[in-house]
């Protein structure tokens, strides 16, 4: 029986099929770009549940349902790598420029799956939404322009500035139970909310998938999170997330699918299910993913999808785990005893029930004053997390109280926006102190202007976010930020401290009365339809050979790119070192966002900007680190150019988990521009890892991580067995010391046949263009 459905800028969704003998459904946002076929999936799962001889996950069905050869495929969780064709592509402004650069280099006329741009990082929070939407329109117009001429030249869809965060748009328009997206975000897990495998990735992987290349991911181990029990009272769906991050640590579900089941899940709504997803990445996890209930079901019919729902219906077998399937681990979790949670600061994982983190903050010396609460984020600003919020603020209200802290409201969509106002939450927010801000990431990402503080100033922010390191959100490294559920950070802006229990403390109402707010409440979806607000969306034209994509080559903005050099087939020599990090080192240590967003399309210039956050073991400073071919310090970037300058070739050394964080590919296309051969580390976060191979760089783990100390400042490093690099073969680094002496050690790597080639080619795009 086939099914499509259309979009339509009137009623968003209508039928123009009737059903017949393959369930198919079509979509994009105005008319049929693509279709996943359910049947075509039944069949892929039907052949390698035969070949494999037991019950799937709900995991494995998705994503070996896309195996581009599910009869040939050598499937072996945590060691294979697959060959996949995912469905679609989603893309936000910050990373869209350097992938549609990319794409542009190919040489390709058209993306070969549906592909959308969303602009939403470009929006820097200063006054409120109409106000700062306005001067992103102005500041970036250079930046929308490209974007949406590329978008119409290369079919690509285009969401023009304050139509939403890109993960809200998604799943209010794109996911659907079964589909197989990635985007260049890392927080692109949020779909798995509606029961869809949505996994983050650079936009050198984006690439491949929009020129119909098939896409390949290690065999994602899966890890189970089992829920009994049912939320209620202050316990919201974050609260969940917030204890799993706690349990696994931010490196915990590195290369794993964690899926959620088990009788708990029906009491969580379906954006409740997207903001656990959402916040899957601060374990590192490949993705996360719910299986298809009837809480989704009622969000498509609520967000005009009821036909895909129809057809998930029919195949709704595959779209939850088989009954007796096998997890690589299980994580349990009651939520009729979980209590609310806050995790920080400066790490996501440093979990505390909300009960006692006001002792912790006083034991540890955190100021207890809250400066600023803010809530929304593509993690929490659905229509719920808005309403409960709204509830809380009603309440204060209502005895005579406003925030003590500021307070800021971020709405997820244009939908969510025009919605909430409609219904009178975002009257209340207001009232109560709130400053709604446009529909775009915002402090959640640095697009922060903060006056309140200065940098260096100890303070205190809680946020519904999802990321708390270091100076993400106002660049300041002495904010700590602790990310918890918007009704915690409502109840602790009104009360303005960090150790305010809402579950047992009380306020002091404007006549002078003791009160207690009681549990938030709030509808999952509005009685009504949703209001759609203003139409934000372009669609490419059917013809588009006379639409011109100009990049000025005076522009600072943009910058065409340049193929990197290929491997001169020997072994690296003499290698110096540039930094050898000490502990933590995220994306946003590598590359910052906030004020250097507006060079992501410019990789020159956003390159001044490389490893300037990272800390030097050899003086324990942040961008200073000695130029050993002249004996003085100075910043990474500016040693970098030297280096590249004298010929010098060059490595970075690291700690754990090393990349974690956001899917910014710059993190590694500016250590490439820059001169870099190898980044040589104790662990990779997945995504990083998976980066630094598209662009031609050597991603190497000690095989003894203690060897990390051998490795001094001032040494030459030679990696060899380069001839012969092959898939699990190790490779060798000779470690030459200021004194003469010299050490070898062994080095791992996690390349296959197909990276290694891209290694050789200088990057996955250069050997894109050998082969066609």
């Amino acid at each position: 029986m086939i099914q499509k459905i259309y979009f339509s800028p009137i009623s968003r969704f209508h039928v123009s099929a009737a059903f017949s003998a393959k369930a198919k459904v079509s979509m994009s946002r105005f008319e049929p770009d693509t279709s996943i076929n359910y049947e075509k999936m039944h069949e892929n799962i039907n052949i390698v549940r035969s070949r494999l001889g037991r019950p799937l996950t709900l995991s494995e069905k998705i994503v070996y349902g896309h195996l581009d050869d599910p009869a040939g495929q050598d499937i072996e969780r945590g060691r294979t790598y697959l060959r996949l064709r995912p469905d679609r592509v989603a893309m936000q402004d910050a990373t869209a420029q350097m992938a549609m650069l990319q794409f542009i280099s190919s040489g390709l006329p058209k993306v070969a799956v549906p592909s959308t741009i969303h602009c939403d990082h470009l929006i820097e929070a200063q006054i409120g939404g109409t106000e700062d939407l306005q001067r992103a329109k102005e500041v970036n117009e250079e930046v929308y322009n490209f974007l949406a001429t590329a978008g119409a030249k290369y079919g690509v869809g285009f969401w023009k500035p304050g139509s939403g965060i890109i993960h809200q748009i998604i799943l209010e328009n794109y996911a659907y139970p079964g589909v197989m997206l990635i985007g260049t975000d890392s927080h692109t897990p949020n779909g798995g909310g509606l029961g869809a495998i949505c996994i983050g990735v650079g936009g050198a992987d984006a690439v491949d998938v929009m020129a119909g290349i098939p896409w390949e991911l290690k065999c994602p181990k899966v890890i189970g999170v089992k829920l009994t029990g049912t939320l209620s009272g202050w316990t919201s769906p974050k609260d969940v997330i917030l204890k799993v991050a706690g349990i696994l640590t931010v490196k915990g579900g590195t290369g794993a699918i964690v899926e959620y089941h088990g009788p708990g899940v029906d009491s969580i709504s379906c954006t409740g299910m997207a903001t656990i997803c959402n916040m899957g990445a601060e374990i590192g996890a490949t993705t996360s993913v719910f299986p298809y209930n009837h809480r989704m079901k009622t969000y498509m019919e609520k967000t005009g999808r009821g036909e895909i729902a129809s057809v998930a219906d029919q195949f709704k077998e595959d779209l939850v785990p088989d009954n007796g399937c096998e997890y690589d681990q299980v994580v349990e979790i009651n939520l009729s005893e979980l209590k609310p949670h806050i995790n920080g600061p400066f790490t996501p994982d440093l979990a505390h029930p909300v009960s006692e983190i006001g002792a912790t903050a006083k034991k540890s010396g955190w100021p207890l004053e809250v400066k600023v609460g803010l809530i929304g984020s593509c993690t929490n600003s659905s229509y719920e997390d808005m309403g409960r919020a709204a509830s809380l603020a009603k309440q204060a209200l209502d005895k005579g109280l406003k925030c003590k802290a500021q307070f800021t409201v971020t709405p997820g969509s244009e939908q969510i926006r025009a919605t909430i106002e409609r219904d009178g939450y975002t009257k209340i927010l207001s009232d109560v102190g709130g400053v709604v801000l446009a529909n775009a990431c915002g402090p959640c990402i640095g697009q922060w202007d903060r006056k309140d503080v200065k940098k260096g100033e100890k303070n205190t922010i809680v946020t519904s976010y999802n990321r708390n390191f270091t100076a993400r959100n106002d660049a300041n490294p002495a904010t700590h930020a602790f990310v918890t559920s918007p009704e915690i950070v409502t109840a602790m802006a009104i009360a303005g401290t960090l150790d305010f229990n809402p579950e047992t403390d009380y306020l002091t109402a404007a006549n002078g009365e003791k009160f207690k707010l009681e549990p938030p409440t709030g509808d999952e979806l509005p009685s009504r339809d949703f209001d759609p607000g203003q139409d934000t969306y372009q669609h490419p034209p059917a013809e588009s050979s006379a639409v011109q994509v100009q990049v000025s080559p005076t522009s600072n903005r943009l910058q065409l790119l340049e193929p990197f050099d290929k491997w001169h087939g020997k072994d690296m020599e003499d290698m110096r070192v540039l930094i050898k990090v000490k502990g933590k080192c995220t994306t946003d240590h590598i590359s910052a966002a906030g004020p250097w967003l507006k060079f992501r399309g410019h990789l020159d210039n956003i390159s001044n900007n490389m490893l300037i956050g990272a800390v030097n073991t050899d003086n324990d400073a942040v961008n200073k680190v000695k130029n050993l071919l002249t004996g003085d310090f100075g910043g990474v970037p500016d040693v970098a150019r030297h280096y590249k300058a004298n010929g010098v070739n060059w490595v970075v050394v690291g700690d754990e988990n090393y990349g974690e964080g956001s899917s910014r590919e710059h993190a590694a296309l500016e250590p490439r521009h820059l001169g870099g051969r190898a980044i040589i580390v104790k662990s990779f976060a997945r995504i990083h890892e998976t980066n630094l191979k598209k662009q031609g760089l050597l991603p190497l783990t000690f095989a003894d991580p203690s060897d990390y100390d051998k490795i001094r400042p001032d040494d030459k490093i030679s990696i060899t067995g380069l001839k012969s690099f092959a898939p699990g073969k190790p490779l060798t680094a000779v470690i030459k010391h200021s004194d003469g002496s010299q050490v070898s050690i062994s080095l791992n790597h996690t390349f296959n046949e197909t990276q290694i080639d891209w290694f050789k080619a200088g990057s996955a795009l250069n050997r894109m263009k050998e082969l066609q």
